[in-house]
C-alpha cells in the first residue's frame, strides 16, 4: 500500500510536470537568479548543554543542518535541538551538526560520513530530502542511499538510535511560485513516503513527520531556509516525535 501510494505520487508529479517543463524550467531559473545565497551559520558547529549524564547527539544533513538562515549554530537546528532535548530529558547534551549546502543522500555518503566522529553516540538525526526532491531522485534510489548513510554512520558511532526528519513541505516554501512549488512538493512527499517505509524496515530507526503550519515567520529572508523561529519549531517537533525513543534511554 505504501509503495503504491508513493508510486502514485511520483506518477502525479511526472504527469503534471511533463507538459509544463518549459514553464517549470523558466520558474526554476528565475528563482535561482532572484534568491540570495546565504552563508552557513557562524561560529562552531558543536556545543554542549550542561547537565548530568550528557547525551551525545550527531546531526547529519543538508543546508539547514549547516545553519543557513540563522546567525549562529546556537539559533539553528543543532543548538535549538540540544536545548529542547536537555529540557525534555533532564540530561546534558553534547551535539555536533555536520551539514553542507546542496547535499543529497548520495553526496552525503562521500562528503559527510568522513566527518562523523568515531565515538559512541546516543542519537543520530538525519535531515535530508529537499535537494533530492529538486533533482528528481527516484524514491527507491533515495531509500537505498539513506539506508547506506545510516549503516555507514553506525559503523563510526555504534548502533545508535536514528531519527529521520521528514522531508520538509517544499510546496510551502514562500520563494517558490506555482506550479513549480506543487510539483516539487509532490516529489518531496514521494521521498518522504519512502523514508517512512525505510524506518519501518530498519531496527531502532524512527521517522518523525513535520506537522503544523509553515508560517512566513518560520522562513528566513531567502524564503527557502528556516529562520531562527523555524529552527526552534523544527527542533521541538523532532524532540517531541522522538520522546521515549532516545531521551530516556
Amino acid at each position: 500500500m505504501v509503495a503504491a501510494a508513493r508510486d502514485l505520487l511520483v506518477r502525479m508529479a511526472a504527469d503534471v510536470a511533463i507538459p509544463m517543463l518549459p514553464l517549470l524550467g523558466v520558474q526554476a531559473w528565475r528563482v535561482r537568479r532572484a534568491t540570495p545565497r546565504l552563508p552557513p551559520a557562524a561560529g562552531p558547529n558543536r556545543g554542549c548543554v550542561a547537565g548530568a549524564r550528557p547525551l551525545h547527539v550527531v546531526l547529519l544533513g543538508e543546508s539547514p543542518v549547516d545553519g543557513v538562515g540563522a546567525p549562529d549554530h546556537e539559533q539553528a537546528l543543532g543548538g535549538n535541538l540540544a536545548g529542547h532535548l536537555a529540557r525534555s530529558s533532564g540530561r546534558g547534551v553534547r551535539w555536533v551538526a555536520i551539514g553542507r549546502n546542496g547535499m543529497t543522500a548520495r553526496k552525503a555518503l562521500g562528503t559527510l560520513i568522513p566527518l562523523v566522529p568515531r565515538e559512541r553516540a546516543d542519537l543520530l538525526i538525519i535531515a535530508l530530502g529537499v535537494n533530492d526532491s529538486m533533482i528528481l531522485t527516484r524514491p527507491g534510489r533515495w531509500a537505498r542511499d539513506v539506508r547506506q548513510l545510516i549503516l555507514r554512520a553506525r559503523a563510526r558511532l555504534g548502533q545508535v538510535p536514528v531519527v529521520l526528519s521528514a522531508v520538509p513541505p517544499i510546496e510551502k516554501f514562500p520563494v517558490l511560485p506555482q506550479p513549480l512549488a506543487a510539483v516539487l512538493g509532490l516529489r518531496g512527499r514521494a521521498l518522504d513516503a519512502a523514508l517512512r517505509a525505510l524506518a519501518r524496515r530498519m531496527e531502532n530507526v524512527r521517522h518523525v513527520p513535520l506537522h503544523g503550519d509553515a508560517s512566513p515567520e518560520h522562513f528566513c529572508e531567502d524564503g527557502f531556509h528556516p529562520s531562527p523561529l523555524g529552527y526552534a519549531r523544527w527542533a521541538e517537533i523532532l524532540v517531541e516525535g522522538g520522546r521515549g525513543f532516545f531521551a530516556e534511554s
